[in-house]
């Protein structure tokens, strides 16, 4: 069996822990996938099934991406999303919503990043978060990313609601750190669904019941 296939992640596990479940189900060893989905965030992981497959997830990774992101203004978190400790914004005006959508537009092409420190960006041949939770200082430099559109889809302080097409490498994660940080107010990811990785959609990928 060789193909690559579209997978709907639930928030929980780890995208290697779909990996696991899908080599326990299918009995072959040679599987991965096409970018990471954190735990907290759910959607479209796609998966290359045999040797060949896995070879090809290189092209995949390089496709354009859809998310539909939370981005909770008035706080920071040490993560860039719900799983971090928390600091409280003293804000003493609340954006309004032309506010918002001068600030999404200045994210919008090609656009310096800088990764979050809890990331699978390589330090020396490990992830970052996993030597930040040992303790240890991890100094990312930024990259050169491309946000393709950004949609505000609605807009209730303290929470953000938009919808985001990128190019790869792009983490939703800093976007969010990043617009609270031009309005002044704080803000990090609450919730985050990838619906779209190039051709592989949402409706259309294997849900987790179907490989347990």
């Amino acid at each position: 069996m060789n193909k690559i296939v579209a997978i709907y992640k639930p928030k929980g596990p780890t995208s290697h822990d779909i990996i696991d479940q899908l080599r326990k189900v299918t009995g072959i060893k040679k599987i991965g996938h096409a970018g990471t989905l954190d735990p907290l965030a759910s959607g479209v992981l796609v998966v290359g099934i045999g040797r060949e497959a896995t070879k090809k997830l290189d092209q995949e990774v390089k496709k354009e991406k859809e998310y539909l992101a939370v981005v909770r203004l008035g706080s920071y978190s040490t993560t860039d999303d719900e799983e971090g400790e928390k600091t409280r914004i003293a804000v003493r005006n609340i954006p309004t919503a032309n506010d918002i959508k001068k600030v999404l537009r200045k994210f919008i092409g090609q656009i310096n990043q800088m990764p979050p420190d809890y990331s699978s960006v390589k330090v020396n041949g490990r992830p970052a978060h996993r030597r930040v939770r040992k303790g240890e200082v991890v100094k990312l430099g930024p990259r050169q990313v491309e946000i393709k559109k950004i949609q505000l889809l609605k807009y209730n302080w303290p929470n953000l609601e938009i919808r985001v097409t990128t190019g790869p490498g792009a983490y939703i994660r800093s976007l969010a750190r990043d617009i609270g940080r031009e309005l002044e107010v704080g803000g990090y990811l609450a919730d985050l669904e990838r619906v779209r990785v190039g051709e592989f959609v949402k409706d259309k990928a294997k849900r987790l019941n179907l490989v347990e």
